[in-house]
């Protein structure tokens, strides 16, 4: 069998389980404040996250995966060895994969995109030196990761501003809340149609244009906004309440709407995170290629071992990380979740049209912390988040001493 296709299939096992872990891990950003909110069970979650991370890895998942797989470390620089670029991405796989095992058994919320940047980063260096690294793109993708989890914040902080003075404080809350949901249920599913069909289907061969995708897109939200109309409307609303006992049936209203937000989450993180279990194993496709001159682009088969792994990943281990983003940072309502998931998925999916492997964690948990603070600072669970901040900065040189060291094991053992 030949060398490279021997290392295309270990790149593709290593690949399942850095997805198994994104899905044990990463998968919480997703469902893990829908969940702590008591809006869905942890069943349904899986359920959900199913559907919709296999479709955002499938539909949009391409962008930020060849970014990962080549533009860090350009596999053309090592056109002249290929085989050392295949190696190299195999050990930033199984690398990142060790460490987000190992945080997940810990319980900590840590980026699986800094995991997989920071083993492209070790391996980098170890190979061919500080030059090797697309430096201007890597400051790119880091700054992302400072711009995405303020702009999740400023986004969810403004949504639940917007819910406390016009819902919550009403002298009607749950007529004012039945009122604006299918409004909100409109805003949420116009961007997520929009997003996923303007320039995101490239990979079943249709690219529509901006007012088709935009018509196509408004149409979807009316239909959303005239369901969600439907369901409301045959909440009860009981004035009789003392109007700090309405808030349940207002929490109502918005345990609907945050299941379209899951989904809108769960899609966003399959078109940004797939790419840190597929991007190495897209490299090493590349290494294959370059062997054979042959020019080829992103295929089905590469996200689609993302998608599965992520989901199974999910359904096994999955519990432990959505109960510290659901209920361990600040306490969640669906209200509260609603808004931090949209801030989130907005900024996680607007990145990934972009092609930046952002922290989903990262936004998310920026999403959660600009809830609490429309809540007030006293509103946060300070401890925790320290603690979460802290496995945050040691992800990116643990991952890259890790990568470095397998990938000089690998070429001591292999010759190279």
């Amino acid at each position: 069998m030949d060398a490279t296709l021997i290392i295309i299939i270990l790149a593709a096992a290593f690949g399942f389980y850095m997805a198994w872990n994104i899905g044990a891990n990463d998968v919480a950003n997703a469902m893990g404040t829908s969940v702590g909110a008591r809006s869905i069970t942890f069943k349904q979650a899986i359920i959900i996250a199913a559907v919709f991370e296999f479709l955002g890895a499938i539909l949009v998942g391409n962008h930020v995966s060849l970014t990962i797989a080549k533009g860090i470390v350009n596999p053309y620089d090592y056109s002249a060895t290929p085989m050392v670029f295949a190696y190299g991405m195999l050990s930033t796989l199984f690398a990142a994969a060790l460490w987000v095992n190992l945080a997940t058994k810990l319980g900590m919320p840590v980026s699986t995109t800094h995991s997989i940047v920071g083993g492209v980063i070790g391996f980098g260096i170890v190979s061919r030196g500080f030059g090797s690294i697309e430096w201007t793109k890597l400051i790119t993708i880091v700054a992302s990761w400072i711009v995405s989890p303020i702009s999740g914040g400023i986004i969810s902080f403004i949504i639940f501003i917007f819910i406390s003075k016009f819902i919550l404080a009403n002298e009607k809350p749950v007529v004012a809340a039945k009122k604006y949901a299918p409004i909100l249920a409109f805003m949420v599913s116009i961007v997520l149609v929009f997003s996923m069909l303007y320039k995101g289907l490239k990979n079943l061969h249709l690219n529509l244009s901006f007012t088709y995708a935009i018509l196509i897109a408004i149409a979807v939200g009316i239909l959303f906004a005239l369901i969600i109309f439907f369901i409301v409307s045959k909440i009860s609303v009981d004035t009789t309440l003392p109007y700090k006992r309405r808030f349940p049936q207002v929490e109502r209203v918005f345990a609907i709407l945050q299941i379209i937000t899951a989904s809108y989450m769960a899609f966003s993180h399959g078109a940004n995170d797939v790419a840190n279990a597929v991007g190495p194993l897209m490299g090493a496709v590349y290494a294959n290629a370059l062997v054979h001159s042959q020019h080829i682009s992103m295929p089905i088969w590469v996200l689609s071992v993302g998608a599965v792994g992520i989901v199974v990943g999910l359904s096994m281990y999955g519990y432990k990380v959505i109960l510290v983003v659901g209920r361990k940072i600040t306490d969640m309502t669906p209200s509260r979740g609603f808004a931090a998931e949209f801030g989130a998925a907005t900024t996680v999916l607007v990145c990934s049209k972009l092609g930046l492997p952002i922290s989903t964690t990262h936004t998310l948990i920026g999403s959660v912390i600009g809830v609490g603070l429309a809540r007030g600072i006293d509103a946060l669970n300070v401890k925790v988040l320290k603690d979460v901040i802290a496995s945050w900065l040691l992800t990116i040189p643990i991952a890259a001493i890790l990568a470095g060291g397998m990938f000089i094991a690998l070429k001591g053992l292999f010759s190279l």
